[in-house]
This record gives structure tokens, C-alpha cells and sequence, in this order.
């Protein structure tokens, strides 16, 4: 039977630096891990709110600092895909129709 001990924090960092080696990796923190993951679901449209609960933070204004220059990198991108469905709503064909249709947004007013 073995002898249970504490666990020694340094032994998954040194089994991870391990992995990276025999791989022909650079070297990163094992944390770094958790900023890569967080980045990627960021870049992948995940809301703010459930990776806030993934990390385990208590407050979104923490994840929301954090991350701050992912989010300010998605800007553009936001803006494409906004102008992208002003320009062409879907469903809507701009050669259908003699012009004279009603708006796609907005409130018509009679």
C-alpha cells in the first residue's frame, strides 16, 4: 500500500514542461493554458458571462479586465459582421421589387 503525502505543486508544472520538451515546444507557463483557452472561446463568439463562470471569477468586471485586449481586437470584426447584416438582411434579395417596398427595419409611418 503507498504512503499518502501531499501532492508537491511543482509536479504538474514539471510534468507539463516534460510534455512541451518531448513535443519540441517552447517553453510556457501551465497557466498560460488557461489565457489560450479563454482567447480562443473569446475569438469564438462565446459570451462574456459563461466563460466568466468557466473560470470560476465572481465578477465579470475581472474577466472583462483580463481580457480587455482580446475583446478590443474582436472590435472590427464586430463591426464587419453588424455591417454586413445592415447591408444585406437575410432573406431580403435587392434585385426582387420595383423600389418602392417598406423599409426592412425601422417603424413604418403612414
Amino acid at each position: 500500500m503507498p504512503i499518502e503525502r501531499p501532492l508537491d505543486p511543482a509536479n504538474p508544472t514539471r510534468r507539463f514542461r516534460s510534455f512541451l520538451n518531448r513535443a519540441g515546444l517552447r517553453h510556457i507557463r501551465f497557466h498560460d493554458l488557461r489565457h489560450s483557452t479563454t482567447t480562443l472561446l473569446l475569438e469564438q463568439g462565446i459570451d462574456l458571462v459563461v466563460i466568466k463562470e468557466l473560470l470560476g471569477h465572481a465578477h465579470i468586471g475581472v474577466t472583462a479586465t483580463l481580457y480587455a485586449h482580446v475583446r478590443l481586437r474582436l472590435q472590427p470584426d464586430a463591426i464587419d459582421t453588424l455591417s454586413t447584416a445592415l447591408a444585406s438582411p437575410a432573406g431580403h434579395d435587392p434585385t426582387r421589387g420595383d423600389g418602392n417596398d417598406p423599409p426592412l427595419c425601422g417603424v413604418l409611418v403612414r
